[in-house]
């Protein structure tokens, strides 16, 4: 026992002498960090990064049009329309509800009720796109959303581009519409064909058929008799 409360205290002695080389200065160096400003290492005397060289071109192009790729008008609000390269249509829409199923529908569901799969299997469920917050948030704020994230949901940036972003936004529109829409949207045309729908169409041929197969089981049955 005598031997081990000496060997305990023969490494605690070590632990403190080790101690005693740390100090401050291995970690507070005089070196500047990444974009300090009121540096001068290049001579700008703005940061210490080196400013960009005359005439260098962004990646994949410059993303200058902030309606088109953030979601927002000159005045930094959300748009309450598609952007001017995006035109409304039926393939727009198309794409916007392929997209959606990919990426979408596995947290908010088919319908945007926020029931995806994933919630089912006890993740926290989003908010459904017929509450009152989201049926008043414009289009943009939808890009902005996929663009950007928001609370659980990560950015889908580097995952659907801009134009698929753009196409789910409008389909996302489609599915509140459809959840709810009021009569007053309708043209007379379609209130008359809901109103009045009309009847199966039975093909002459099929119907015929029957009528051929009844009238040969009756004389069957007739010569059984």
């Amino acid at each position: 026992m005598k031997w081990m409360s000496m060997k305990n205290w023969v490494l605690c002695g070590l632990v403190l002498a080790t101690m005693t080389g740390c100090h401050p200065d291995l970690w507070n160096q005089d070196r500047y960090e990444p974009l300090e400003s009121g540096a001068s290492v290049f001579g700008e005397g703005e940061s210490s990064a080196r400013m960009l060289v005359e005439g260098t071109v962004p990646y994949q192009g410059a993303k200058l049009d902030d309606a088109y790729y953030r979601g927002r008008n000159t005045n930094g609000e959300l748009l309450t329309a598609l952007p001017e390269q995006m035109t409304l249509s039926r393939e727009l829409l198309k794409r916007g509800q392929e997209r959606y199923g990919i990426y979408c529908s596995p947290c908010h569901g088919d319908q945007g009720a926020g029931d995806g799969m994933i919630v089912q299997r006890g993740f926290v469920p989003p908010t459904n796109f017929s509450a009152p917050r989201l049926l008043e948030s414009p289009v943009g704020y939808y890009f902005e959303v996929m663009t950007n994230g928001f609370g659980r949901m990560y950015s889908y940036a580097s995952r659907i581009p801009v134009e698929d972003r753009w196409a789910i936004a409008a389909y996302v529109r489609v599915l509140q519409l459809s959840q709810n829409a009021t009569p007053d949207l309708l043209t007379d045309e379609l209130l008359n064909k809901a109103k009045n729908p009309p009847a199966p169409k039975v093909e002459a041929g099929h119907g015929a058929g029957h009528e051929a197969d009844n009238h040969e089981n009756k004389e069957e049955a007739k010569g059984e008799h």
